[in-house]
């Protein structure tokens, strides 16, 4: 059987588990909520009561308005990636790899002769599939939403262009499939779901911060940090919908050029799989 014959069988039985897993329901859920809460639902609010929010300090009714319109949806549905929507999919690629050493299921298949490698790149292309559904939905849903709003206020539609729709759904996938396969990664890494995620967590939500607080203060902090995923995943969305460290959008930078992180950001990506694909190769996995 050759590789890609044994990868697409492995990524079929892959997707099978997945879509009948209630972690990748809950996760995509909690991730469309979180993105129209942040994205919508508070700028709503702020702007039907007249009272600014946290998130809309400072800014006019007007402006309001526009933020929630069909032309901005671009914005709206990058600006919740680099830390939301990274950490949950940090945690379900640690849960996709690590739930493959807790329950048994590579040690049953290894066991059976299944070649390593095949069925280790049909996981992360079922992961990748999950990544991909999920931004199709929440760009869907960001656009639904904001038609609604178009209709209910009386406001000419004016739609996003193709140009900047695709922009931003690059970067978001890179964004997202970055995290996950360096949840997938650490799920290997640790062979179970519990370390593996709370490391995830841990690093993507407070290490990371915790470095660009420091490296204000020592240089060679900082040109450190500038290499780091969640810098460079935050300053890829920051140099897109052009908001800066200072505007208020937790994990959105413009810390490196947008070029630099894209890369950057692509090369984690790539060294996340070869990672995988090496322990599983090495390692016994009994």
């Amino acid at each position: 059987m050759s590789t890609l014959t044994a990868t697409t069988r492995s990524t079929r039985a892959e997707l099978m588990r997945l879509r009948a897993w209630p972690a990748v329901w809950i996760t995509l859920g909690a991730w469309l909520l979180l993105s129209i809460m942040f994205g919508y639902l508070f700028t709503y609010l702020s702007y039907t009561s007249g009272d600014a929010s946290f998130a809309d300090e400072g800014t006019t009714q007007a402006e309001q308005l526009a933020r929630m319109l069909p032309d901005a949806v671009p914005d709206v549905f990058l600006q919740g990636m680099p830390m939301f929507g990274g950490a949950l999919m940090m945690v379900l690629g640690a849960l996709v790899a690590g739930n493959g050493y807790g329950w048994g299921t590579w040690k049953t298949l290894f066991a059976q002769g299944v070649r390593r490698t095949p069925a280790l790149l049909g996981s992360v292309t079922a992961l990748t599939a999950v990544v991909l559904t999920t931004l199709v939905v929440t760009l869907g849903l960001d656009l639904g939403i904001s038609l609604i709003i178009t209709a209910s206020e009386n406001q000419d539609v004016v739609m996003p262009s193709f140009g900047s729709v695709t922009e931003a759904f690059g970067a978001g996938f890179l964004v997202l499939e970055m995290w996950a396969l360096l949840g997938f990664l650490l799920g290997t890494l640790a062979r179970g779901p519990a370390l593996s995620v709370g490391l995830g967590l841990v690093w993507a939500l407070v290490v990371e911060n915790l470095l660009r607080g420091v490296g204000q203060l020592l240089g060679w902090v900082e040109s450190l940090t500038e290499v780091l995923p969640g810098t460079s995943a935050g300053s890829l969305i920051g140099g897109i919908v052009g908001v800066g460290a200072g505007d208020g959008t937790p994990g959105v930078l413009d810390t490196v050029p947008v070029g630099r992180a894209a890369i950057t950001v692509a090369v984690y990506l790539v060294l996340a799989v070869a990672g995988s694909v090496l322990l599983v190769r090495r390692r016994d996995v009994a």
